[in-house]
């Protein structure tokens, strides 16, 4: 259990391949402003940090100061417990989007107790379908006409939203969940689980494990859980070798 009274330390803030470091700093003050205080940035292209702190401003540097670089997405999310990734674009493989307010009510009792990140892509494109396969959920700005937001503007807002949600009572309860670490452990076991006994297809099984993470992601594992799951895939396994023994056993004689 984390120890931390304030549910927004929990928070962390993570702008993957951000492209300008002016938009790091605004996005930063963006998430000072509203009391967050972690954050990380994953193979940025420009990490200039004199250009950084410009507009991040002076309240902001110790969060500068302290942030996170990571080379890679995948291990930078390793540690989370739950992960909401941001999109502009809806439809096709974008299903289940919430709002900004909907994901902060949501929100609130899963911090107490998790580690949760707040996933925006680059400016030009946003995360692809591949990345936000890490996330538990995904939000989206509604706009108007235009649905392009500056990345700042896309902090501000889920930011805002989650403080502001902080000030309502709750009475629920969400324990510490898995891991993404653990979670992707458990995936790749099922995955190759799934491909033994020919419940999804070959040709692109990532494909066909979107429904099987949509599911488990709206249930909310926890780490006993993934064992439990593992459990099975390895009683799966240990029982589909053996009867690959005895069929090879069978024609041998």
């Amino acid at each position: 259990m984390l120890n931390s009274t304030n549910f927004l330390d929990h928070v962390t803030i993570i702008l993957h391949r951000p492209r300008f470091p002016e938009n790091i700093g605004a996005a930063v003050r963006a998430a000072c402003n509203m009391g967050i205080s972690r954050l990380m940035l994953v193979s940025p292209e420009d990490c200039d940090l004199t250009r950084i702190l410009k507009t991040a401003t002076h309240a902001a540097a110790d969060l500068v100061e302290n942030m996170e670089v990571h080379s890679d997405l995948g291990a930078a999310l390793k540690p989370f417990h739950y992960i909401v990734g941001t999109t502009a674009r809806t439809g096709g493989q974008r299903q289940e989007l919430k709002t900004p307010r909907e994901m902060a009510e949501k929100l609130v009792p899963i911090c107490t107790n998790n580690r949760v990140a707040l996933l925006f892509g680059p400016e030009d494109r946003g995360l692809t379908n591949a990345q936000l396969r890490y996330c538990h959920a995904v939000v989206t700005v509604p706009t108007s006409n235009f649905s392009s937001l500056n990345l700042a503007q896309a902090v501000m807002i889920l930011c805002y939203e989650l403080m502001i949600a902080g000030d309502k009572p709750t009475d629920q309860f969400v324990p510490r969940l898995a891991t993404r670490r653990e979670l992707d452990g458990m995936y790749e076991h099922l995955k190759e689980t799934f491909i033994k006994i020919n419940f999804i297809n070959t040709d692109n099984p990532d494909y066909w494990m979107q429904n099987i993470r949509r599911f488990f992601s709206r249930i909310g594992l926890r780490a006993r859980d993934v064992k439990i799951i593992r459990g099975i895939c390895r009683q799966l396994d240990w029982y589909t070798q053996r009867k690959v023994e005895e069929i090879g056993q069978l024609e041998g004689e």
